[in-house]
């Protein structure tokens, strides 16, 4: 292996973590290598089409790994089972500058301060890790303001009166509610409720040298093709490029950390576009892979200090997997209820994020972002035929008459809902596939119960010929906003950092991604993820600086 020269600080995964981490370091004069698994995504060159092989039907959007050469599996009935991206349980992340950034819906939420002492608050939770986080609301606040202002995002507070405090307001003004959402905002009034404008990472008007959103009908899934959705793509990451301490590497897949006789990272092995490896040696390695991936790395790099992984000496690394189950209901009017202004979501309420009877935690409900076709096609009421005559008129009536309110549900974080890494599965360069294995708490299918109610009685007030239900919260929570693998906590005994994000037992190794998140709320995640970015990333360089006299 040739090694490249020594740098202070490798950075694994472009995403919402890893891009902060790597532009808070490279502006504070630290040398600066940003691993990336993907390439730079430009709109001219990626379809919209939702049947296109670059699209993912199960997570509907673009940018997912090559699913031949990147399988995964799960335990199931019948042992160690190879699962594509393909397929439904495959936990798809993007594989891109921005990752998930790039495509996402935008939801610019904030957790609420109950969702940092959920364990405080609710007591023991039986078959459930529920824990506080080992950092408050209070801590995380100014680095959520950095987040919103840095990156940029609209909305405001007014209608929110559950939103905790805030010490400056949104950068950019809420974009106006759309048709549906105008519909189901008198409705949420009727019912008592306070219905407000969903905050986005999206221009409502120019913002730092970017042009405003245009609206585009079918944005989320996709990339902007006027780069007003706001990602690490074009907001941190060229920031950090630009200092000329940040060399982004596309196309590499880093496959093992390497640890010293002294417990600490030396650097990382990756193998480049080529297949060719490489050592790339650092004073700190910062993962940022998400939670499935990062678990992955941890566990498949093995030491004489950590012959389980890397900081898995106390069977933590992998545990609590959790992501979102979604759940909700759908209306049928007797009119058309859509006007395909994008990106569709832009109403939402918040009565039943916290303070409910009989239920721990709860979650956000919204108007959902508008489906194309395909996705449509799989929207019907129980009982209909999914095929055939009656099939195509409901597709052709009722494209504009159908609104979904959906929102994803508080899990409860469990030890047996986890990642591993298979023992007979390998990747196209040789690396142990990530293993899925346990499943949801009890308690996620009833809260959906909970949830999906009140989105059907939403729908109900606001004037719906016809409701149904959909009701999430079984099986494995491995679908979108995935976290807790490598979560923070103050006892090692039971967490995998400290509160800094710094593995445990390794003091130049930190996480910066989802999988610090100890209970991953009742909200899109992304802008926490990006937050604790900044909170990892203050910390490391305000903690090493005397490592760059060495450069």
């Amino acid at each position: 292996m040739l090694p490249k020269n020594h740098v202070n600080v490798v950075v694994i995964g472009s995403g919402a973590g890893g891009g902060v981490v790597a532009k808070e370091l490279s502006f504070l004069g630290y040398s600066v290598v940003l691993f990336e698994r993907g390439k730079w995504i430009s709109y001219d060159n990626n379809s919209n089409d939702e049947l296109s092989d670059q699209r993912n039907q199960i997570l509907g959007a673009n940018f997912g790994p090559d699913f031949i050469k990147n399988p995964r599996s799960f335990i199931n009935k019948y042992g160690d089972e190879e699962v594509f991206n393909s397929l439904k349980g495959y936990g798809n992340i993007a594989e891109c500058v921005g990752s998930g950034t790039v495509s996402y819906g935008a939801m610019a939420w904030r957790f609420m301060r109950e969702d940092f002492t959920m364990k405080s608050i609710y007591g023991h939770v039986k078959g459930s890790t529920l824990v506080d986080w080992p950092i408050s609301y209070d801590d995380l606040e100014p680095y959520y303001e950095k987040a919103e202002w840095e990156i940029g995002v609209s909305g405001h507070n007014k209608k929110n009166s559950f939103a905790s405090n805030r010490n400056k307001p949104y950068p950019m003004p809420p974009f106006e509610i759309n048709k549906e959402g105008k519909i189901l905002e008198k409705a949420a009034k009727r019912l008592g409720w306070n219905a407000f404008p969903v905050p986005m990472f999206r221009n409502s008007k120019p913002y730092n040298g970017r042009t405003p959103c245009m609206r585009n009908s079918i944005c989320v899934g996709n990339a902007c093709p006027i780069s007003a959705k706001n990602g690490t793509h074009n907001t941190v990451i060229p920031m950090a490029i630009q200092t000329g301490n940040c060399d982004l590497r596309t196309e590499c897949i880093v496959s093992e950390l390497v640890i010293d006789d002294k417990s600490l990272v030396k650097g990382v092995k990756y193998f480049d576009k080529n297949k060719k490896m490489y050592f790339q040696s650092s004073d700190i390695v910062v993962i940022s892979a998400s939670a499935n991936e990062t678990a992955r790395l941890l566990l498949n790099s093995k030491s004489k200090f950590f012959p389980n992984g890397a900081g898995n000496n106390n069977d933590w690394v992998g545990r609590n997997l959790q992501s979102h189950a979604y759940t909700g209901a759908v209306g049928l009017f007797d009119y058309d209820i859509l006007d395909f202004d994008g990106p569709g979501a832009n109403i939402a309420i918040s009565n039943f994020s916290h303070n409910n009877k009989k239920i721990i935690g709860g979650g956000i409900i919204h108007n959902e972002f508008n489906r194309l076709p395909y996705q449509f096609s799989q929207i019907r009421p129980p009982g209909s035929k999914l095929w055939g005559l009656e099939h195509k008129k409901f597709q052709k009536n009722n494209f504009k008459r159908l609104s979904r309110i959906n929102g994803p549900i508080q899990e409860m974080p469990n030890f047996h809902s986890r990642v591993t890494v298979s023992k007979k599965i390998k990747d196209h360069w040789g690396i142990p596939v990530v293993q899925f294995s346990g499943k949801r708490h009890y308690l996620d299918h009833e809260h959906c119960k909970f949830l999906s109610n009140k989105a059907e009685l939403l729908l109900k007030e606001a004037g719906a010929v016809k409701t149904w239900k959909n009701i999430g919260g079984k099986g494995q929570g491995r679908g979108q906003h995935q976290a807790g693998t490598a979560r923070m906590g103050n006892d090692k005994k039971t967490s995998v950092t400290n509160k800094y994000g710094q593995i445990h037992d390794i003091d130049n190794l930190f996480i910066a991604d989802g999988s610090l998140i100890p209970n991953n709320a009742g909200f899109n995640p992304s802008l926490t993820i990006m937050a604790l970015g900044y909170w990892v990333g203050n910390y490391v360089g305000n903690n090493f600086k005397h490592l760059l006299i060495h450069q």
